[in-house]
This record gives C-alpha cells, structure tokens and sequence, in this order.
C-alpha cells in the first residue's frame, strides 16, 4: 500500500468514528494606545496575551498590524539600559535633521515634519505573526512584543487577529 493511500485510509477511519475536530476560529481585536513622547516604545505583551485568551484559540496565529506608517511592532528583550540603546539606534541611523523632500513643502504638504518617523517604522515594519501554543503567544525567555512610537504625541491602533483551534 502506498504511504499516500495508508495516510488516507487513517483519515478515512477517523471520520467514520465521529470524533468531532476542532473548531476553526478567526478572532479580531483593535488594541488602541496614545503615546505621550515622540518616540516611545511600549510593551505591548500582556495585553496581547490577553486578546489571545478571550479569543478561545489555543493552537494557532496572531498576527499583529500596527494601522500608522510612523509605528513599528517588533520583538525584543524589555530591558531599561537596551530600551535606551534601541531609541539611540534609531536617532543614528535615522537623523531626524536630515534634509528630506517630505518635510519640505515645495514638495509635500506634511505639516508634521515626520519624515525620519516614516524611515524608522519602514525598517522594524508594520506587522508580526507569532506563534499561538497553549492559548498564549508563544515567546523566548527573554521577549516581548514591542509597540514602536515615532511620531508621537499620537492616538495610535494595532489590529490583533488570531486564528486556530
């Protein structure tokens, strides 16, 4: 018998001995938070967590989108002295006095002088897809989902879906 047709056939007797299989569920959340500062981060983890249990999955996915170009969501360890060295990162890399065209109004009408928010939430990105295992997100010892404020002051929204048995 071949591996394919043996594979079926297990499927097969399954069904035919009713045993009832997981419901596939699809859950949606909008998470808002305001921002005090104009780069902030916030550990978003246990509020996300918590999504993930009303939701009722207890195997699946979360994906998480943040719904703003000037934010970012990304994993990483939530340490004072590492937090601080993160916001000095992107100061570097990214130089908010930098000439951009985006802050220039000959060619754009940003008010907001936010061009350096874009640059930095363009390179952590806007979305995350985490593992669900035992109806929490599954995490390292030392991880944290990370809410990224680059433009703030701000009313900010990050769309949670989860979806599973």
């Amino acid at each position: 018998m071949s591996p394919v047709k043996a594979m079926t056939e297990v499927a097969d007797a399954t069904a035919d001995q009713n045993v009832p299989s997981p419901q596939y569920k699809v859950y949606n959340r909008i998470i808002d938070w305001i921002s005090k500062e104009r780069m902030e981060l916030a550990n978003v983890t246990d509020r996300i967590n918590e999504v993930v249990r009303k939701s009722g999955v207890k195997d699946g996915i979360v994906h998480l989108q943040t719904l703003h170009t000037t934010t970012a969501v990304f994993i990483n360890e939530w340490q004072d002295a590492l937090l601080h060295d993160v916001k000095v990162f992107f100061e570097k890399v990214v130089d908010r006095e930098e000439y951009y065209r985006h802050n220039d109004p000959e060619f754009s009408d940003c008010e907001r002088q936010n061009a350096d928010a874009h640059m930095r939430g363009m390179l952590m990105g806007q979305t995350l897809c985490l593992q669900v295992r035992n109806a929490t997100v599954l995490l390292g010892t030392w991880q944290s989902i990370i809410l990224a404020e680059f433009d703030g002051p701000r009313n900010r929204t990050l769309a949670v879906q989860v979806s599973g048995v």
